[in-house]
């Protein structure tokens, strides 16, 4: 992490992933009962991973380390993605925030990027 960010907390791509567990929360709450241990579940754990293995990851003493758990985030994001396209196709939610859910992905890809020490390249 940078000198100005201190912790976790002070990143914002673990800011954004908190935004999105929020707002999923809310969103599963309209899902059918039926699937409070399916869907539900999956998404809302898939969801709480992502900030989860930031958190986890900067803590760590090493930039290698905060990287796999980087990656680990972006796994869990590529899950939840799926799951939300399940659910839509399902018709259990509409509205799901891909928005959100890309811009944390972006945001990932930067880190880990930063973390590693490679240079963005043009598109």
């Amino acid at each position: 992490m940078s000198e100005k960010a201190k912790t976790h907390k002070d990143l914002i791509v673990w800011q954004k992933a908190m935004d999105l567990v929020e707002e999923l929360y809310r969103l599963t709450e309209t899902m059918p009962k039926s699937e409070t241990y399916g869907l539900t579940s999956q998404i809302r754990r898939a969801a709480v991973s992502v900030p989860s293995n930031i958190a986890e990851g900067a803590a760590r003493n090493h930039d290698k380390e905060f990287v796999q758990f980087l990656y680990v985030a972006l796994g869990s994001a590529a899950e939840l993605e799926t799951q939300l396209l399940l659910a839509e196709r399902m018709s259990y939610i509409t509205n799901a925030p891909f928005d959100g859910l890309t811009e944390v992905k972006k945001l990932l890809l930067g880190l880990i990027r930063s973390k590693k020490g490679l240079r963005h390249e043009p598109s």
